[in-house]
């Protein structure tokens, strides 16, 4: 499945009859690397639990490659082409590395897990150990090979370096990066760590209060250390 467009168009979401994103619009084109930064509880994860179908969505559309899906529920749009990495880090604990691979790939054959293992090689090393007994970041390469073996058009990956060790955030970043060169995905990366999602990023976008308060190019934002410092409180180095 080739990489695709999404277009949001006045959404406004949240959970029950708290409202967290609000009248947002934002289009990414086909092959893009899109980065969503802002403070703790801006809403970054909501829009991408919103993307998913998880939340309650009050108003807006949200298009893939022109498709208005947002009346469409997860599953439906997994099938579409969204894929999506949480925070929680989905994988199954009691399978080990290979069963969880291989229950993710959908109808394509057996060999594709050699894909996720060549993206991830500590995988490979791990394939017979249980997803309990992994670390915290190769439960995270794990739940990002998932992702990547259903082949989405667009993969949306929410803080995945939250809590991980300096080299295996340069061994995920790396692989993402290999990954979004080829051209095959849009990706929208949710990130705290500011750096390193502006040297992924083609654009970038902050959020405040559920709402786009800045948007445009990382090398704009680094030299407007002025917003950075007004809208997520850090000083650029």
């Amino acid at each position: 499945m080739p990489a695709a467009a999404l277009e949001i168009a006045s959404l406004t979401a949240g959970y029950g009859d708290t409202r967290v994103i609000e009248d947002l619009s934002l289009a990414v084109a086909a092959g893009r690397r899109l980065a969503v930064i802002g403070r703790n509880g801006v809403g970054k994860t909501t829009l991408l639990a919103t993307l998913m179908g998880l939340t309650r969505r009050l108003t807006g559309s949200i298009r893939l490659d022109g498709r208005d899906i947002a009346g469409e529920g997860t599953a439906a749009r997994a099938r579409r082409g969204l894929g999506y990495v949480p925070q929680t880090r989905d994988i199954f604990a009691s399978l080990t590395v290979e069963e969880n691979l291989l229950a993710s790939r959908k109808a394509r054959p057996r060999h594709v897990i050699e894909d996720a293992y060549a993206m991830f090689p500590r995988l490979r090393e791990r394939r017979h150990n249980l997803g309990a007994q992994l670390s915290g970041g190769e439960q995270q390469m794990l739940s990002a090979a998932r992702a990547i073996l259903g082949e989405p058009s667009v993969l949306l990956l929410d803080e995945p370096l939250e809590g991980l060790a300096p080299v295996i955030c340069d061994e995920l970043m790396g692989s993402f990066t290999k990954l979004a060169e080829t051209g095959t995905m849009t990706i929208i990366l949710v990130e705290q760590q500011l750096e390193r999602a502006l040297d992924f990023a083609d654009e970038a976008i902050i959020m405040e209060r559920g709402r786009i308060a800045w948007q445009g190019t990382p090398a704009a934002l680094r030299a407007d250390p002025a917003t950075v410092d007004r809208l997520i409180g850090v000083t650029m180095r």
